[in-house]
């Protein structure tokens, strides 16, 4: 999950538009593209990230904006994607939950792999966007919605979180609350390209070299782990 979008021209913010308009706005700047590591599925992805940048402040009417998170396929969330797809008995069958779900690419590999529901949430209004049209164009059903869910009781079988271990605070939260979950019964798997803010103790499930945007990483691979809490 990533941090609260500005709101500073409610009139013309994605938080005030009809979704119909941000997935225009999404489908305008960015190309339908296959995922590098997850190839039976493709996104909408900024092929360049500064005219998207700028865009996207621009509707804001605001500068100093965050990356725009949906917009490119983070090595977490690809390596957890990747692990859904190469263990389908991991989501089959089951209610799955993506937190922060960005472009969608995590509910949209449980959605492919025969997951009861899926529901994908994230605080940003232009990712609930690019989630909805990214299930459009793979044909795949998930449920898709704004808003912050953190210390909120989840009822599934499996949340899953693919890359949001990257500020304090923030990780501090999630953490607790991912052991809180986990804890009263709901399985918790996340993905972790070597964040600074990963909390220790986490079982690793799998490993990955996983291909990465150049425009946001310092290298064109990261080893990336999947890891569940326990």
């Amino acid at each position: 999950m990533h941090g609260e979008p500005s709101t500073s021209s409610p009139a013309s913010s994605p938080a005030s538009a009809s979704l119909e308009t941000r997935i225009n706005f999404v489908r305008t700047h960015t190309a339908l593209t296959v995922v590098p590591f997850v190839p039976e599925l493709r996104l909408y992805t900024a092929t360049d990230l500064t005219p998207l940048w700028r865009a996207t402040q621009a509707w804001l009417g605001t500068f100093g904006l965050e990356v725009p998170f949906w917009s490119v396929p983070w090595a977490g969330g690809q390596a957890l994607a990747r692990w859904v797809l190469d263990h389908p008995e991991e989501v089959r069958g089951k209610r799955v939950v993506d937190f922060g779900t960005g472009s969608g690419l995590v509910a949209l590999a449980c959605a492919h792999a025969g997951a009861a529901s899926v529901r994908a949430v994230d605080i940003d209004p232009l990712a609930e966007a690019a989630c909805t049209l990214n299930a459009l164009e793979n044909r795949l059903r998930v449920d898709v919605s704004t808003g912050n869910i953190v210390n909120v009781p989840v009822d599934a079988d499996l949340l899953l979180a693919g890359d949001v271990w990257y500020e304090r605070a923030p990780a501090a939260r999630f953490a607790r609350w991912f052991a809180e979950i986990a804890r009263c019964g709901t399985r918790v798997v996340t993905g972790d390209p070597a964040r600074v803010y990963v909390p220790d103790g986490l079982r690793a499930l799998a490993r990955y070299e996983v291909p990465t945007c150049a425009d946001l990483e310092a290298s064109p691979l990261r080893t990336t782990r999947v890891l569940a809490f326990v």
